[in-house]
Formats: C-alpha cells, sequence, structure tokens
C-alpha cells in the first residue's frame, strides 16, 4: 500500500484485486478527484480545451492511472498518444513509486503520421529505458490501450466506464479464462463480488502532480541563453514557457534568467 509523502496531497484511491479461477486481474478507481485536480490546474494557467479533447484526455488519464497502479512501484512511465481523428496528442506521465499523475493535451502544431501510434517509455532503476509503439485504429483512449496491451504487452486489457467516472481495468494473466474474459460488461464488472471470487491485492493513492517549477525550467533555458539570447528574448525582456509535461505556464524574464545564469557560473 503506498501512502502520500507528508504534506502531500492525500490523493486518490485505486483498488486493485485478483479475480480467482479466472487468472484476471482487476484495477479500478473513481475519478470524480483526480478530474477536479485536473480541472483546476486547468484553471491556473488558464488553459482550454475541445471538449473533445478534454473526454479523451479524462479516458486516457482514467486508464494510465489504473496502467500505473498495476504496475511495480518503482517505475516511471510515460504514454503519447496520436490521434489522426481527432487530430490530437496526448501525453500522460507518472511516477508509480511516488503515487503522482502527469498530463496535457497537444491540440497545435501536431504532426501528421500514416496512423494512430502509441508510444510507452518505462523507466526503472538499474536498467536502460524501455520503449514500446504500436499502431491501433479508432479515435478512443480505451481503443489504444487495450492495443497497447495486445501487441505490445502480449496480454490483452479491457477498459470499461462504470459509470459516475468510475472506471476499471481487466488485465489477463497467462491461463486466463478468455472465453469469459471477452465477455465482460462494465456492468458485469461492476457487480464482479456477486458472481466471482474476488480477492483484493493492493490499495495505492495517486494524485495529479507534475513536478515542475521555475527552477526546472530555468535549467532547461539556461544552454539556449548562454548560447543565443536573442533566440528568446528577441523582441522582449519576457518569455512564455508551458511544461511539456503538463502545459504549466511560466513567464521568464530575462533579468531572472540571466541571475540564475551567473550563480550557476560564478
Amino acid at each position: 500500500m503506498l501512502e502520500p509523502r507528508d504534506g502531500a496531497d492525500p490523493g486518490h484511491e485505486i483498488l486493485t484485486s485478483f479475480v480467482r479461477h479466472r487468472n484476471v486481474l482487476l484495477a479500478r478507481g473513481s475519478f470524480t478527484g483526480l478530474y477536479l485536480d485536473y480541472y483546476l490546474h486547468l484553471a491556473t494557467y488558464g488553459l482550454r480545451h475541445e471538449e473533445s479533447h478534454s473526454e479523451l484526455f479524462k479516458n486516457a488519464l482514467a486508464a494510465f492511472t489504473l496502467h500505473c497502479a498495476s504496475r511495480p512501484a518503482n517505475e516511471t512511465i510515460a504514454w503519447t498518444l496520436h490521434f489522426q481523428k481527432p487530430f490530437v496528442n496526448l501525453f500522460l506521465g507518472g511516477d508509480t513509486q511516488d503515487g503522482i499523475v502527469t498530463g496535457r493535451v497537444f491540440a497545435d502544431e501536431v504532426k501528421e503520421m500514416e496512423s494512430n501510434r502509441f508510444y510507452a517509455d518505462v523507466a526503472r532503476p538499474g536498467r536502460e529505458l524501455q520503449r514500446s509503439a504500436v499502431s491501433f485504429e479508432g479515435g478512443n483512449a480505451f481503443e489504444a490501450v487495450e492495443a497497447f496491451y495486445e501487441r505490445s504487452e502480449q496480454l490483452p486489457a479491457r477498459c470499461f466506464k462504470l459509470g459516475d467516472e468510475r472506471y476499471a481495468i481487466a488485465f489477463a494473466h497467462p491461463d486466463c479464462d478468455r472465453a469469459w474474459f471477452e465477455e465482460l460488461t462494465a456492468g458485469s464488472v461492476a457487480n464482479i463480488a456477486g458472481t466471482e471470487t474476488v480477492v483484493p491485492m493492493e490499495r495505492r493513492i495517486f494524485r495529479w502532480e507534475c513536478g515542475c517549477n521555475e527552477r526546472k525550467i530555468l535549467e532547461v533555458l539556461a544552454p539556449v541563453m548562454r548560447k543565443d539570447p536573442s533566440a528568446l528574448f528577441d523582441v522582449t525582456d519576457e518569455v512564455n514557457v508551458n511544461c511539456p509535461r503538463c502545459a504549466a505556464r511560466y513567464l521568464i524574464t530575462r533579468p531572472t534568467l540571466e541571475a540564475f545564469i551567473a550563480s550557476r557560473d560564478g
């Protein structure tokens, strides 16, 4: 059971359980609180998305968080989902040890590809970065996740929206009862404890957090400033920078960046 760090947002509960005799892992949770945190984040930075993009991102965030809850507690995970229709990219990032998730919508300057693409990166201590990429069909985040599991993880998964912002993913293990697995519905998953032997496994806590701050943004900008200040401050002595992970906005002034560089180089 992973609990939040002292002083951190208490976060939101995700439960995993094992369906005995079916060899299926089930991750479930309510996302009302996490969605509230996400919308507060958007409001804080004055960010707006098309309604269709927001709904797509909410489903992807739920699936990503449930995926993280099913993984070992020592992984840093990033997903990028490219959709041809709607033409948009979604980024999701998380840390299974700290129980944090974040993400953003990229709706501008999206690179066109031949098909929908799903990219997954996983970092573990002492191991090389693992990357996988698969194509998928459809314009739904659940279809993308299910294609990723089938083609990259080599075991199927089923995503379900249970209602009232509750979601679940069923992950097939080896020797899974595939006929039963394929017949699962949102209703049967919501009431699974009444029909199957469900063994509780873990309770994990996840919260919305990126970890970006002004200092990290300054660290990224410093090399550019040293090489070509006009690339940043051509017209004014201010530049707006969006975090690539969560789209948080930072207003960086030339004096602030110069003082930061002087403190590092001095």
